[in-house]
This record gives structure tokens, C-alpha cells and sequence, in this order.
């Protein structure tokens, strides 16, 4: 049920300003827009996320496990696109998603939070509104 809840909440009210202010090229502090392919309609879907750039890695934790249609696409097709900012600009990187289900996604949070203190604020509010913690990496090309 709260899956439910949530789903519906951001699918329809909090994330279309955000992936529409990412999509115009609008470097939102905090946020990277991250593009998989549909594993049904072969289609691109994107999907804001939390900046969990460190390096040539992107980390993030997925609030809803493997039920979140994104996490479904990076397992059927691990090669995704990253919209991540740069100063005051925002460029697109590509990369190879790695889910990691062994790993502890809060502990993966704290970890975050000492390399990206903006990422803190993230990491709380999938924690209130996560349903099934799963740990992402995204290993960057070039």
C-alpha cells in the first residue's frame, strides 16, 4: 500500500518539475536525471535521481527495489545515460548499471553522505518513503 501511495505521488506530482527543469538543461543542485531503456517498449525512459556522482562512479538507492520500473530496465539492459551537472551547466554521461543487492543500502547512504554532504538530504527522504532499499552502481565510461 505505501508503495502504492508513493508511486503515485512522485510519478505524478513531484518528479514531472524536476525531470522537466533537468530536461531543459537546468543544473538543480542535488538531483541527476538518469536514462534507461524500457524493457517492454524498448523506449527511453528518464527518471530523476540523486546525484550520487563520486569519481567515475554514480551511486544511488533505489527507494523501491527491484518493484521501480528503472531498476527492472537497468537489469534487462544495464547501459544507461546520466544527465549530471557541471557548475552551472549539465551534460550527459554514459555508463553500466550494477545492481547490488548484497550490499547495505544505509550504510551505503552514510558512506555517500561523508563524500557528498548534499546527498544527505536525499538519503532521508528515500528513507521515509522507501518500501525496498537496493543499492545501484553506475560505472561511468571515459
Amino acid at each position: 500500500m505505501k508503495h502504492r501511495i508513493v508511486h503515485t505521488i512522485q510519478k505524478y506530482i513531484l518528479n514531472p518539475p524536476i525531470k522537466l527543469a533537468l530536461a531543459m538543461g537546468l543544473p538543480l543542485p542535488g538531483y541527476a536525471l538518469l536514462e534507461t531503456t524500457g524493457r517492454k517498449s524498448g523506449k527511453s525512459r528518464r527518471t530523476p535521481v540523486g546525484d550520487g556522482r563520486i569519481g567515475k562512479q554514480f551511486w544511488l538507492v533505489a527507494e523501491h527495489g527491484m518493484k521501480a520500473g528503472y531498476v527492472l530496465n537497468m537489469e534487462h539492459n544495464p547501459r544507461v545515460r546520466l544527465k549530471l551537472r557541471l557548475g552551472l551547466m549539465a551534460r550527459w554521461h554514459t555508463g553500466t548499471a550494477r545492481l547490488l543487492p548484497d550490499d547495505d543500502p544505509r550504510e551505503r547512504q552514510r558512506w555517500l553522505a561523508t563524500h557528498l554532504p548534499s546527498s544527505a538530504g536525499n538519503a532521508r527522504a528515500v528513507r521515509l518513503f522507501g518500501t525496498q532499499l537496493l543499492t545501484v552502481r553506475i560505472d561511468l565510461d571515459g
